[in-house]
Formats: C-alpha cells, sequence, structure tokens
C-alpha cells in the first residue's frame, strides 16, 4: 500500500498541479487576469513542492 501511495504523490498529483498550473497561467496572462495568473503560479509551485513535502512525511 505505501508503494501505491508513494507514486501517487510523487508521480500523478505534481504532474497533474504542473499542467493545470501551466494552463491557468497561459489562460492569466492572454486574458491579462490577474487572480487566474496568480492561481497558476501557486499552483505550479506547489506541484513543485508537494513531492518533497508529502514523500518526507510518509516515508
Amino acid at each position: 500500500m505505501a508503494i501505491i501511495g508513494t507514486t501517487i504523490f510523487s508521480h500523478i498529483f505534481p504532474v497533474l498541479f504542473g499542467f493545470f498550473g501551466l494552463l491557468l497561467i497561459i489562460s492569466g496572462i492572454l486574458d491579462e487576469n490577474n487572480p487566474k495568473l496568480g492561481l497558476g503560479i501557486v499552483l505550479f509551485i506547489v506541484g513543485c513542492a508537494f513531492p518533497y513535502v508529502v514523500l518526507n512525511a510518509l516515508i
């Protein structure tokens, strides 16, 4: 069970967060929508830091 959990937190969630973060960043820049741009930046940073924080807590 731990292998499945670590795979989800290290490979699946960061990719999803990064992908949707980039989509929001691009959309926020093109529409000049600052809240959407900010959310995209935060989501991308969370996607980058998420594996390190969660996997340190799990292992």
